[in-house]
């Protein structure tokens, strides 16, 4: 058959095709996410399991109930996901998912090691937590049916970031520890809402790059092959550089100042392409940090800290010397699960969970940890390159750089490439706070790749 009958027909038989490719994909994706997400779990488990075995000599069921609902509040986003968002990225849940997992077996381990049991192990309020993180991951994904509604409440975003970044501060509900005022405390409960201002600025701005983002791209002087903004565009740029040094100055916190700086730098240049906006940002944060380092007594420490940590080993140096002892001791395979000393190092289950895992699961452990970030935000960059409107590209490229930025900042502070921070590595530290943030952070980059996904097919029935 030749001419128009047969051009007529090749040409239905292709529209079949892609509406049948269209139909089945959702499903592959979704089956490959299962798949992956119950291989996480097994390896979680089985982790548990090592733990149990080397420290106790038999299997236990400490975890087992909590476990469960953790494991159940997973498939019901799995289940969310299929229903909601079936063209989301399929990786995205099963990494974050890994992630968690291996920091409960390591956390389990270090109660093990200092003998808490009940609800003052931190493994047992780890799993409460995470399966509330997931919660609200659910939750996330079943109200945000479209990302640009978010954009919408750009400026109302801001206002709420500024909110929370304030409440520490109030004299009632604002709590100090380990020297940093960036806590509320109401009743038996504490949370960070920092954390949740993270995503909240990310969101906004997305929403405010994309309205200026003309005006910000404009250049002035070339100098030394870099052409730098100019002068009355600054303003932007001036005014969260203060807002950055605000948090450093009245919070005590060195590392969320500088994670929410990063965000806004790295963001920026995103939206602009303009190298000159990296320049100038890491310059006035190195001065905010140089002048800090000299004006304020806690910055100061930390700087002398990180430059000569065995200077007092026993003292202010005692944390950061016994997480690099750790570490070597872990060597290039470690120690084995339950066979090594994270225990001796403060904030072990925190802080220094990289250096707990660096020491039972060695240099090679902790590069498939590492691994594994890099997947998550490789696949959060990807979906926004491959976004159909400047809002997603933005904030999905914000959000994994959120990840990128915090896991740097924690794996610096922890090798002394940089000062330490006191910040958590996401998804496997102790801390609720941290874990919510992060499981709306999967939401929403869940929603956002379903989004991406979802324009080639609507084009095709179209």
């Amino acid at each position: 058959m030749t001419g128009p009958a047969a051009y007529e027909k090749a040409r239905t038989s292709e529209t079949v095709l892609q509406r049948i490719t269209a139909i089945r994909a959702p499903r592959l994706l979704r089956g490959i996410e299962l798949a992956l997400l119950l291989f996480a779990i097994a390896i979680g488990a089985a982790a548990v399991v090592i733990v149990d075995l080397t420290v106790r000599g038999e299997v236990t069921t400490t975890l087992l109930p909590t476990g469960a609902l953790l494991v159940a509040t997973l498939i019901g986003l799995h289940l969310a996901v299929r229903f909601t968002a079936p063209d989301a990225d399929p990786l995205i849940l099963p990494i974050a998912t890994l992630l968690n997992l291996v920091g409960i077996a390591q956390i389990y381990r270090i109660d093990l090691a200092e003998s808490v049991t009940g609800w003052e192990a931190a493994s047992i309020r780890q799993l409460v937590w995470s399966s509330v993180a997931v919660a609200a991951g659910i939750v996330v994904i079943a109200v945000i049916r479209n990302h640009l509604v978010l954009f919408r409440y750009t400026y109302l975003m801001g206002l709420g970031a500024l909110i929370l970044l304030l409440l520490p501060m109030l004299p009632v509900i604002g709590q100090e520890i380990n020297g940093a005022r960036v806590w509320i405390h109401i009743g038996g409960f504490s949370f960070q809402p920092g954390e949740i201002a993270k995503i909240l600025l990310a969101i906004f701005f997305a929403g405010y790059l994309v309205r200026n983002r003309d005006a910000l791209s404009m250049v002035g002087r070339k100098v030394l092959g870099i052409r730098f903004p100019r002068g009355r565009d600054l303003g932007p740029l001036i005014a969260f550089w203060l807002v950055a040094m605000a948090v450093l100055v009245f919070q005590r916190d060195l590392g969320t100042s500088l994670l929410y700086f990063g965000l806004f730098i790295s963001m920026l240049y995103l939206a602009t392409g303009r190298a000159g906006w990296v320049v100038l940002g890491v310059g006035l944060f190195l001065v905010g940090g140089v002048v800090a380092s000299q004006t304020l007594d806690y910055v100061g420490r930390r700087f002398a800290n990180w430059l000569d940590p065995f200077a007092d080993p026993l003292g202010i140096g005692y944390q950061l010397v016994q997480g690099l002892f750790g570490m070597a001791n872990g060597g290039m395979t470690g120690t084995g699960l339950g066979q090594g000393f994270p225990a001796d190092t403060p904030e072990a289950r925190s802080d220094y969970i990289i250096a707990s895992l660096g020491e039972e699961l060695g240099l090679i452990g902790l590069f498939v940890i590492l691994a594994a970030y890099l997947l998550l935000v490789g696949r959060a960059v990807r979906i926004g390159f491959a976004g159909q409107d400047d809002f997603g590209k933005l904030l999905a490229s914000g959000l994994g750089f959120a990840i990128a930025l915090q896991v740097f900042i924690v794996v610096g502070g922890v090798t002394r490439v940089i000062p330490l921070t006191g910040l958590t590595a996401p998804f496997l530290a102790a801390g609720g706070s941290s874990l919510v943030s992060n499981w709306i952070i999967v939401a929403l980059l869940l929603r956002l790749s379903n989004s991406v996904r979802n324009r080639p097919k609507l084009v095709i029935r179209a």
